[in-house]
C-alpha cells in the first residue's frame, strides 16, 4: 500500500508541476506581450508625432493638360503635408520651350473641378475655362461641397485670371458657342441663405461674352 500511494503520490507531482510551469510561462508570455503592445504604441505616437512636424511637404501632380497652339502645356499641383493637409494648392503653366513658368495659385481648400482650353481662331479667342470652388461662403467650415463652383478664365499662359461668374452664384452647367463666342452658364442663388438647393432659390441662365469677359445677358 505505501509503495503504491507513493507511487500514486510521485505521478500525482509529476502531473501539477508541469501545470504551474506552463501557468508560469503564460504569465510571462502575457507580460511581454503587454509591454510589446505597450512599446509599439509609444513608438507609434513618436512616429507621428515626428511625422507631422516635418516640414517637408508631398508633391502631387494631378493632371496636365497641353494648351494646342502654344508652348504651354498646365500642371494641376497639390502640396500636401505629412499629415496630408492641403498646403497649396495651384496651376503651374509651363514653356516647353523655355521651361519658364506662371503659377496660378488658389486656396489651400479650394476645389479644382473641369479645366478646358477654349480655342476660336475666327475670333481671336484663346482661353482656358476652369470650373472650381474657391469661396467658403458661410464663412465657417472652410470650402467643401456645400460652396458654390465659381467659373474662372486665364490667359493660355497663365498670367491673367479673371472669375467670370459671382462668387454667390452657384454653378451647375456650362457650355460655350463657338460662333458667337459666348459662354452660357446655368446656375442659382442661394436665397434663403440654407446651403441646400431648394424651390426657394432663384435659378438663372447667364451669358458671358468670351472677348470682353463681359455679362451679356441674364435669362
Amino acid at each position: 500500500m505505501g509503495d503504491n500511494e507513493t507511487g500514486r503520490k510521485t505521478r500525482t507531482q509529476f502531473t501539477q508541476e508541469p501545470l504551474c510551469g506552463s501557468l508560469k510561462n503564460d504569465t510571462t508570455n502575457n507580460k511581454r506581450l503587454t509591454m510589446k503592445k505597450i512599446l509599439f504604441i509609444v513608438l507609434t505616437a513618436i512616429s507621428l508625432t515626428t511625422f507631422g512636424q516635418d516640414k517637408y511637404n508631398y508633391v502631387y501632380f494631378n493632371k496636365l493638360t497641353e494648351v494646342v497652339g502654344t508652348e504651354y502645356v498646365i500642371a494641376s499641383i497639390e502640396n500636401l503635408g505629412k499629415m496630408l493637409e492641403s498646403k497649396s494648392r495651384y496651376l503651374l503653366f509651363i514653356n516647353t520651350k523655355t521651361g519658364e513658368t506662371n503659377q496660378v495659385d488658389f486656396p489651400n481648400d479650394a476645389g479644382i473641378g473641369k479645366l478646358e482650353q477654349i480655342k476660336i481662331d475666327s475670333l481671336a479667342i484663346n482661353i482656358i475655362v476652369v470650373a472650381a470652388r474657391t469661396v467658403d461662403l458661410d464663412g465657417k467650415s472652410g470650402i467643401d461641397w456645400n460652396d458654390p463652383t465659381q467659373i474662372i478664365i486665364l490667359s493660355p499662359d497663365g498670367k491673367t485670371k479673371t472669375q467670370l461668374t459671382e462668387s454667390k452664384f452657384f454653378v451647375r452647367t456650362w457650355i460655350v458657342n463657338k460662333f458667337t463666342g459666348t459662354i452660357v452658364v446655368t446656375g442659382h442663388y442661394d436665397t434663403n441663405n440654407n446651403n441646400k438647393y431648394d424651390k426657394t432659390d432663384k435659378n438663372e441662365i447667364h451669358v458671358y461674352d468670351l472677348k470682353t469677359l463681359k455679362l451679356t445677358n441674364k435669362i
